[in-house]
Protein backbone atom coordinates (compact mmCIF):
# COMPACT_ATOMS: atom_id res chain seq x y z
CA UNK A 1 0.00 0.00 0.00
CA UNK A 2 1.28 3.38 -0.92
CA UNK A 3 1.85 6.30 1.56
CA UNK A 4 0.14 9.26 1.02
CA UNK A 5 2.33 12.59 1.20
CA UNK A 6 1.91 14.34 4.24
CA UNK A 7 1.02 18.05 1.88
CA UNK A 8 0.48 21.26 4.59
CA UNK A 9 -0.69 24.40 3.80
CA UNK A 10 1.27 27.54 5.52
CA UNK A 11 -1.08 30.32 4.84
CA UNK A 12 -0.31 33.84 5.54
CA UNK A 13 0.30 37.16 4.35
CA UNK A 14 4.07 37.14 4.93
CA UNK A 15 4.54 40.37 4.29
CA UNK A 16 7.21 40.68 5.47
CA UNK A 17 8.03 36.83 6.54
CA UNK A 18 9.72 36.79 9.92
CA UNK A 19 11.77 35.45 12.35
CA UNK A 20 8.18 33.95 14.00
CA UNK A 21 7.46 32.30 10.35
CA UNK A 22 10.73 30.71 9.72
CA UNK A 23 10.45 29.24 13.85
CA UNK A 24 7.01 27.69 12.96
CA UNK A 25 8.30 26.54 9.44
CA UNK A 26 11.63 25.19 11.14
CA UNK A 27 9.47 23.27 13.78
CA UNK A 28 6.95 21.70 11.13
CA UNK A 29 9.57 20.27 8.50
CA UNK A 30 9.96 17.03 10.42
CA UNK A 31 6.16 16.66 9.98
CA UNK A 32 5.52 17.02 6.70
CA UNK A 33 6.89 15.68 3.65
CA UNK A 34 5.39 18.68 1.94
CA UNK A 35 4.83 22.25 3.24
CA UNK A 36 3.51 24.65 1.02
CA UNK A 37 4.13 28.46 2.07
CA UNK A 38 0.98 29.47 0.45
CA UNK A 39 0.75 33.78 0.24
CA UNK A 40 -2.77 34.79 -0.09
CA UNK A 41 -3.38 37.48 -2.43
CA UNK A 42 -5.97 39.63 -1.23
CA UNK A 43 -7.02 43.09 -3.76
CA UNK A 44 -8.57 44.46 -1.27
CA UNK A 45 -5.07 44.81 0.36
CA UNK A 46 -2.25 47.20 0.21
CA UNK A 47 0.86 45.00 -0.13
CA UNK A 48 3.67 46.24 2.21
CA UNK A 49 6.43 44.22 0.30
CA UNK A 50 5.25 42.94 -3.58
CA UNK A 51 4.51 39.36 -3.77
CA UNK A 52 7.46 38.48 -5.68
CA UNK A 53 10.05 40.36 -3.19
CA UNK A 54 8.02 37.88 -0.56
CA UNK A 55 7.91 34.76 -2.73
CA UNK A 56 12.11 35.34 -3.63
CA UNK A 57 12.81 36.19 0.48
CA UNK A 58 11.30 33.11 1.28
CA UNK A 59 12.74 30.63 -1.52
CA UNK A 60 16.33 32.12 -0.55
CA UNK A 61 15.95 30.79 3.42
CA UNK A 62 14.79 27.86 1.88
CA UNK A 63 16.94 27.23 -0.78
CA UNK A 64 18.07 23.72 0.04
CA UNK A 65 14.90 22.48 1.41
CA UNK A 66 13.21 20.17 -1.12
CA UNK A 67 10.09 19.81 1.51
CA UNK A 68 9.04 23.75 1.14
CA UNK A 69 7.68 25.31 -1.95
CA UNK A 70 5.83 28.83 -2.26
CA UNK A 71 2.70 30.08 -4.11
CA UNK A 72 0.12 32.28 -4.01
CA UNK A 73 -3.39 31.66 -3.85
CA UNK A 74 -6.83 34.37 -3.98
CA UNK A 75 -9.28 31.48 -3.10
CA UNK A 76 -10.22 30.25 0.46
CA UNK A 77 -7.68 28.52 2.07
CA UNK A 78 -9.46 25.48 2.34
CA UNK A 79 -10.27 25.26 -1.12
CA UNK A 80 -6.38 25.91 -1.76
CA UNK A 81 -5.47 22.74 0.37
CA UNK A 82 -8.17 20.73 -1.43
CA UNK A 83 -6.61 21.64 -4.90
CA UNK A 84 -3.06 20.36 -3.56
CA UNK A 85 -4.22 17.66 -1.92
CA UNK A 86 -2.89 19.13 1.38
CA UNK A 87 -4.43 17.22 4.23
CA UNK A 88 -2.70 19.95 7.16
CA UNK A 89 -3.32 23.15 7.77
CA UNK A 90 -0.36 24.76 9.63
CA UNK A 91 -0.86 27.56 11.61
CA UNK A 92 1.42 29.85 14.26
CA UNK A 93 0.02 30.67 17.42
CA UNK A 94 2.11 33.45 19.59
CA UNK A 95 -0.39 33.75 22.59
CA UNK A 96 -4.14 33.03 23.66
CA UNK A 97 -5.43 36.41 21.52
CA UNK A 98 -4.10 34.32 18.79
CA UNK A 99 -5.63 30.84 19.77
CA UNK A 100 -8.84 32.42 20.11
CA UNK A 101 -9.40 33.67 16.53
CA UNK A 102 -7.35 30.89 15.24
CA UNK A 103 -9.86 28.45 16.42
CA UNK A 104 -12.77 29.91 15.10
CA UNK A 105 -11.44 29.88 11.56
CA UNK A 106 -9.89 25.90 11.94
CA UNK A 107 -13.55 25.45 13.44
CA UNK A 108 -14.81 26.92 10.39
CA UNK A 109 -12.11 24.71 7.93
CA UNK A 110 -13.51 21.41 10.03
CA UNK A 111 -17.06 22.22 8.89
CA UNK A 112 -16.10 23.07 5.24
CA UNK A 113 -14.02 20.05 4.83
CA UNK A 114 -13.44 17.33 8.23
CA UNK A 115 -10.83 15.41 6.44
CA UNK A 116 -8.02 18.71 6.37
CA UNK A 117 -6.89 18.83 9.85
CA UNK A 118 -5.92 22.28 11.68
CA UNK A 119 -2.28 22.10 13.54
CA UNK A 120 -1.17 24.58 15.65
CA UNK A 121 2.54 24.99 16.65
CA UNK A 122 3.49 27.39 19.50
CA UNK A 123 5.90 30.43 18.51
CA UNK A 124 9.12 30.25 20.59
CA UNK A 125 8.68 32.75 23.67
CA UNK A 126 11.63 34.84 22.34
CA UNK A 127 9.84 35.67 19.32
CA UNK A 128 6.05 36.00 20.64
CA UNK A 129 6.37 39.66 20.64
CA UNK A 130 7.62 39.45 16.37
CA UNK A 131 4.79 40.10 14.10
CA UNK A 132 4.71 41.41 10.09
CA UNK A 133 2.56 44.41 11.19
CA UNK A 134 5.22 45.52 13.82
CA UNK A 135 7.91 45.06 11.36
CA UNK A 136 6.51 47.06 8.68
CA UNK A 137 5.48 50.15 11.17
CA UNK A 138 9.61 49.52 12.28
CA UNK A 139 10.56 49.69 8.31
CA UNK A 140 8.32 52.73 7.90
CA UNK A 141 10.13 54.93 10.40
CA UNK A 142 14.08 53.43 9.37
CA UNK A 143 14.59 51.13 12.28
CA UNK A 144 16.55 48.08 12.09
CA UNK A 145 15.23 45.08 11.39
CA UNK A 146 17.71 42.33 10.74
CA UNK A 147 16.97 40.89 14.00
CA UNK A 148 13.58 40.16 13.11
CA UNK A 149 13.85 38.92 9.59
CA UNK A 150 15.70 35.83 8.44
CA UNK A 151 18.43 36.19 5.36
CA UNK A 152 17.68 39.09 3.65
CA UNK A 153 14.49 40.85 2.28
CA UNK A 154 16.01 42.79 -0.68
Amino acid sequence: MEQTKRIAVFPGSFDPFTIGHKAILDMALPLFDTIIVAIGVNSEKKDFFPIEKRINHILSIYTNNPKIQVETYTSLTIDFCKLKNAMFILRGLRNTTDFQFEKSIAQMNRQLSPNIETVFLVTPPEYGHVSSTIVRELIRYGADISKYIPGNID
